[in-house]
C-alpha cells in the first residue's frame, strides 16, 4: 500500500468513525470528547470552557498560517501546532486532519492541501458549533 493509499484510508476511517454510535457517550462520537478534556481540568466546567474557548478562538488562526505556509517547514510546523492543541483538548477529528496535514510530502500538491484545508475548517466549525451548544448560547468562551 502507497502512503497516499494509507493516508486515504486512515481519512476514511477517522471519517467513519465520527459517525460511528458510541453507547458510552449515548450516541455518535462527539467532536470534543469530554472525558479525555475532564481528565485535565480534573472535572472542572470553568476549566473546560476556559480551555476551549482559547482553542476555538486560536484555530482559525493556526488554520490561516497553514492556508499560507510557503515552505514544507512551514507547513508542517503549522499542522504540528494544530495536531498538539486539538489532541491536547480531544478534538479527534481536527487532530487527525492536521496529522495527515502534517504527513503530505510537500506543499507543492495545490489540490491536496486544499483539500486538508477545507476539511479542517469543515471541522474546527463543528467543534466550534459544539462548544457553543455544550456552554450554553450566553455562555462566555475565553
Amino acid at each position: 500500500m502507497s502512503l497516499q493509499s494509507a493516508r486515504t484510508s486512515r481519512l476514511r476511517h477517522v471519517r467513519a468513525l465520527a459517525g460511528t454510535p458510541n453507547p458510552a457517550l449515548g450516541g455518535t462520537l462527539e467532536p470534543i470528547d469530554r472525558v479525555h478534556l475532564s481528565r485535565y481540568t480534573l472535572g472542572s466546567p470553568d476549566l473546560e470552557r476556559e480551555i476551549l474557548g482559547l482553542f476555538v478562538a486560536q484555530l482559525p488562526l493556526s488554520i490561516e498560517q497553514l492556508r499560507f505556509a510557503v515552505t514544507d517547514r512551514e507547513w508542517q510546523v503549522a499542522a504540528h501546532t494544530i495536531k498538539g492543541s486539538a489532541r491536547a483538548v480531544g478534538a479527534g477529528q481536527v487532530g487527525e486532519l492536521a496529522l495527515e496535514a502534517e504527513q503530505l510530502p510537500a506543499v507543492e500538491d495545490a489540490s491536496e492541501r486544499a483539500r486538508i484545508l477545507a476539511a479542517l475548517e469543515e471541522a474546527a466549525e463543528t467543534v466550534r458549533a459544539y462548544v457553543a451548544g455544550a456552554f450554553g448560547p450566553g455562555a462566555s468562551l475565553a
